[in-house]
């Protein structure tokens, strides 16, 4: 029983994250409400003339020959010149071929596909897998826009906390909805587990063990998280330090450690294919211990710096040295290197009962309780889970093995939410050297105490510290003035204009009476919300819910009105030193 006694309803401007384990089914009610699958019992209802479109997480393309085939296929196709005009936008050639696209082309015409049938409601089912930087960027702002209501499954909760405003929870068969964005998620959950284990604490001891299951579990594993993420700071300061001339001074001390410590050393090294450079005049010392994300537009060369620091290829120029004793080990998330046939006793041990990880011998089934696995699934087959059960399957294969080098190209692909904790985790606790290729940026600021920025130029920025480290960089950059600037006067603003010292009536007004409207309507839709999830309401009287439909979602727009004018009132008020 994946859930039962489920109910939901839909408002045509939510904007809503779906959250829940792997395996929890999250895709099968997502293809519910898509209309794909019926419900073994129960009554699905949806307005006549609304046209929903899901976003599968991996779509099929072996039956097309171009790209631009699979976007018009069907009866239900969209307009091609709306296709086109959505493929100039993320920039995507849809002539190319199906079969030798990557995986990143055939995200990008899946979306073409979707966005251009102008949907009423929009399921997205892991949007940003195989996406670069730029085209996570264009799809956040694209859904910004949106009119519609859409659906999220997404492990990047940096896209998450920008972009949703209600959170389902699927968690263990139940669905809960509350009406705060993705941002408040985990605080809400903390405080649904807290009160479960209180009153778990008063019942049987089978309960209890679900209590210690909330407390030592999923709770405990975020807490220790929290004194990971302390640590991580520390040595992002420490590696900053050994970074410019600021640090040479300090470590020229301990110069011969620092060189015994070192696992790959690049100097001066260049790569170019053709006429275009790839990686240009790149020089750095890899410590042992080191975690290093690797980021940039797709293109831009980060496979190619990968395989120039581990060996795979030489440098035109400069050289790479490495320490005798590097051995690595490449997880690539190529889930079709799993057999379904297999069983999860297979994959791990060979069919053993036992496995050696990293020298110290486990058992198979308190292993796979690690990676967060029932251990009753050591029989499973592997085609019978879920995708992103098949990613933690490969992940606790692969960090089984003996390595102090870790490649990990694209890992949180599938992964749900706290198995991307447990990674964290994992990362955390290796003893040698990690290098990250993604596009999760909370994922890396979370993980990496270096970040390589390439630009697409050759250049490759190297700066201590995360995602959000090296795109405030990035951001400084692009407002550097390319002249000298007349200074202003104090008092006047950039256009001549005496500044503002306080609030204007209507603002002040407006600032201090909008979080009590704000409050008001949402009390409102709460409550045509709950009237109109009474299953039998369509069908006993449908006018009531039509104009209740139609209530919510004029609510719903006056809600958003009051929000945006209460930001710009109070980021004015903050301005002038509210």
């Amino acid at each position: 029983m994946l859930f039962s006694n489920l109910d939901l309803h839909i408002g045509p401007r939510d904007r809503l994250a779906l959250i829940g384990r792997n395996g929890a089914g999250k895709t099968t009610l997502m293809k519910l409400i898509a209309g794909e699958i019926e419900a073994d019992r129960g009554l699905y209802k949806v307005i006549p003339g609304t046209h929903i479109v899901m976003l599968e997480q991996d779509p099929d393309f072996s039956e097309y020959e171009k790209l631009i085939d699979f976007c018009l296929h069907g009866d239900d196709a969209p307009q091609a010149h709306a296709v086109e005009a959505i493929a100039d936008q993320i920039g995507i050639d849809l002539r190319r071929e199906a079969g030798s696209a990557s995986g990143g082309e055939k995200r990008r015409a899946a979306i073409c596909r979707a966005f251009a049938s102008e949907p009423d409601l929009l399921l997205l089912d892991e949007p940003t897998n195989h996406l670069d930087l730029a085209a996570i960027e264009w799809l956040e702002d694209w859904l910004g826009r949106f009119r519609g209501a859409f659906i999220v499954i997404s492990h990047d909760r940096t896209f998450l906390k920008r972009l949703t405003k209600q959170t389902l929870w699927l968690d263990r068969a139940k669905l809960r909805r509350n009406e705060i964005g993705f941002g408040g998620y985990e605080a809400w959950m903390e405080k649904i587990y807290a009160e479960e284990a209180h009153a778990a604490e008063k019942l049987d001891a089978k309960l209890k063990i679900e209590a210690h299951w909330l407390q030592h579990g999923v709770t405990a594993r975020r807490k220790r998280n929290q004194g990971r993420l302390a640590k991580l700071a520390e040595m992002r300061e420490r590696r900053a330090a050994m970074l410019g001339p600021a640090g040479t001074a300090k470590l020229s001390a301990a110069s011969d450690e620092t060189k015994t410590k070192t696992v790959i050393n690049a100097e001066d090294i260049s790569k170019s294919y053709g006429d275009r450079p790839i990686i240009e005049r790149f020089s750095l010392r890899i410590q042992r211990g080191d975690r290093i994300g690797i980021v940039g537009a797709n293109g831009t060369g980060k496979t190619t710096l990968i395989r120039l620091l581990t060996g795979e290829i030489e440098p035109d120029s400069g050289r790479v040295t490495r320490a005798k004793t590097l051995s690595g080990i490449v997880i690539d998330q190529q889930r079709k290197l799993l057999s379904p046939q297999k069983r999860v006793r297979d994959v791990l041990a060979d069919g053993s009962d036992w496995i050696d990880v990293r020298g110290v011998r486990k058992h198979v089934q308190g292993y796979l309780k690690e990676f967060l696995f029932e251990p009753s699934l050591i029989d499973a087959r592997v085609g019978t889970l879920s995708g992103g059960e098949q990613s933690r399957i490969l992940l606790a294969r692969e960090f089984a093995r003996e390595a102090n080098l870790l490649v990990l190209d694209e890992p949180t692909n599938d992964l749900d939410l706290e198995t991307l904790d447990l990674l964290q985790e994992v990362i955390a606790d290796y003893d040698g050297t990690v290098l990250i290729v993604s596009h999760d940026r909370d994922f890396l600021d979370r993980t990496v105490t270096l970040t390589l920025g390439l630009q697409g130029d050759g250049k490759v920025d190297i700066i201590a510290g995360g995602y959000a480290d090296w795109e405030a960089k990035r951001d400084k950059r692009a407002l550097k003035p390319a002249g000298k600037r007349k200074k202003k006067k104090a008092g006047q603003t950039s256009d001549n204009q005496p500044r503002k010292s306080k609030l204007s009536y209507k603002d002040q007004r407006d600032f201090d009476m909008l979080p009590a409207r704000i409050d008001e309507i949402r009390g409102k839709i709460a409550a045509a919300e709950k009237e109109l999830a009474d299953p039998d309401l369509f069908t006993r009287a449908p006018e009531r819910f039509e104009a209740l439909t139609k209530e919510i979602e004029k609510l719903s727009q006056e809600k958003t009105a009051a929000e945006e004018r209460w930001l710009e009132v109070a980021e004015e008020a903050e301005t002038l030193g509210r």
